[in-house]
């Protein structure tokens, strides 16, 4: 019989390895069942599942050119159709009617975050420019202002 790639067999388990287990097909044609493909849960040890003469049933996932058989016993076994689950209603609005955030997005000012300002729609290059900078200057001196006294030292300020 020759051995096609979705067909499905009963076969004994011969060998346990690390990586899998070797199962031995009719005629003497070994397979091996690789350790993602003994079940649908996480196998940690190959040997909590399976055990030498087992017999099992198994599905051919592939036959490479020299010979090697690739097999599941994962996907040999038929599952129920699965139940569709009821489509999810809308998501719950926050408070202030907005979706996210809850009154103008931006960042939390509380957290010392900016405050969400929409962009002016005749704003040249130049003004974002020069706003961009201003900003950056700030945020730069409040990041040394609050760094400046937790550098290691002998309690000297360094400039």
């Amino acid at each position: 019989m020759a051995i096609e790639v979705g067909t499905k067999l009963e076969g004994k388990v011969t060998g346990i390895t690390h990586f899998g287990a070797f199962v031995d097909l009719s005629g003497g044609v070994t397979g091996l069942v690789h350790i993602s493909e003994i079940a649908d849960n996480y196998v940690k040890d190959v040997n909590d599942h399976l055990k030498i003469n087992d017999v099992v049933t198994v599905k051919v996932i592939n036959v490479d050119k020299d010979g090697k058989i690739g097999l599941s016993i994962k996907q040999a076994v038929d599952k129920p159709a699965e139940e569709s689950r009821p489509p999810r209603g809308p998501r719950p609005e926050r408070s202030g009617g907005e979706r996210f955030g809850g009154g103008g997005g931006g960042f939390n000012r509380e957290r010392g975050g900016r405050p969400f300002k929409p962009a002016a729609s005749k704003t040249s290059f130049e003004d974002k420019m020069s706003r961009f900078l201003k900003d950056s200057e700030e945020r730069i001196s409040s990041l040394k202002k609050n760094t400046e006294g937790k550098r290691g030292g002998r309690g000297a300020k360094r400039m």
